[in-house]
């Protein structure tokens, strides 16, 4: 009986010990799967595998030991050749016999083994290109040209690595591509009112299909929008009567102004003769100060006043 126990507690150290070697020999790297049926990606930034996954078989393990047997040998001359380094704004993506080694190395100094392992720096700043003018059709049939500007920056080294051949090249071209399909759901004068709009609609676009190839879009500016000529003639000739349409307005509405200004003046003068008498006066003033050797006076003040007298009367 107690061997039976001794035996079964045996069993279960012996259990022990295989989890505990297995957890200890598992990593999480971020990975991206693609569905056919589906059509879509599946990004996965802690996906767990275990040493079979880096298993390089017979070969490769006697590789790596003819490796450190050839850099020990030639110790230290070797060094110059396993010791890399990488700046503060770089990562660098390791493979071993075509396998990824763990996670990116840097910033810093790290150590490869020469013929099998091979390493791909990944520049982390945030890089800046111009997405080259497209011919886009809008939402109310206008043919325009439109530029912008794209901003962004790589936030997984890996995947930007083993997901996509040239990161900044697929960025490019998406960003081209969903320029077109962005503006081509919007009128000519949204276009040119609402660029702030159009840009977060793209950045949101461009950062939703990049995820899954570690690149992160930080901004979208949308440059130029150049019309055809004619289309900039036409709005060029309808933004000229506008304003000619306002200018005459603007006129009407003075010379109303004007015109009841001088009616109620007149009034006032009518009111009062003495008032016509200096307002006369007043006006030969301004005639004399213009150096004017000759006044002619078309009527006598004194018939002017029988006039407006006789008028009043009336």
């Amino acid at each position: 009986m107690h061997s039976g126990i001794k035996q079964h507690h045996n069993w279960k150290l012996d259990d022990e010990r295989r989890q505990r070697l297995t957890t200890s020999s598992v990593r999480t790297f971020p990975i991206t799967t693609y569905n056919h049926r589906t059509g879509n990606y599946t990004h996965e930034k802690n996906h767990t595998a275990s040493r079979e996954d880096y298993h390089v078989g017979l070969c490769g393990y006697i590789l790596v030991i003819l490796s450190y047997v050839l850099i020990f040998i030639t110790f230290p001359f070797s060094l110059t050749v396993c010791l890399k380094v990488v700046q503060e704004y770089e990562r660098a993506v390791m493979f071993r016999l075509g396998r990824i080694l763990g996670g990116a190395k840097g910033p810093g100094l790290f150590i490869i083994v020469p013929c099998v392992d091979a390493y791909t720096k990944v520049d982390l700043r945030t890089v800046t290109f111009d997405v080259p003018p497209q011919e886009i059709l809008t939402k109310d049939s206008v043919t325009v040209a439109v530029d912008a500007v794209v901003y962004f920056r790589v936030f997984d080294p890996v995947i930007s690595i083993t997901n996509v051949e040239d990161a900044p090249k697929s960025t490019q071209l998406l960003a081209a591509t969903s320029l077109r399909n962005v503006l081509g759901t919007k009128s000519l004068q949204e276009i040119l009112s609402d660029r702030e709009s159009i840009a977060q609609t793209m950045q949101a676009a461009l950062d939703e299909g990049t995820e899954c190839w570690g690149v992160r879009v930080e901004r979208v500016e949308v440059k130029d929008v150049r019309l055809p000529v004619q289309l900039q003639r036409a709005m060029a000739a309808e933004a000229e009567a506008a304003r000619e349409a306002r200018a005459k307005v603007i006129a009407a509405e003075g010379e109303q102004k004007a015109a009841r200004a001088l009616k109620d003046a007149a009034d006032v003068i009518m009111q009062s003769p003495t008032a016509l008498q200096l307002r006369y006066l007043q006006t030969l003033t301004t005639i004399a100060s213009e150096k004017n050797s000759t006044i002619v006076f078309p009527i006598p003040i004194e018939l002017m006043q029988a006039a407006i007298g006789s008028f009043r009367t009336s």
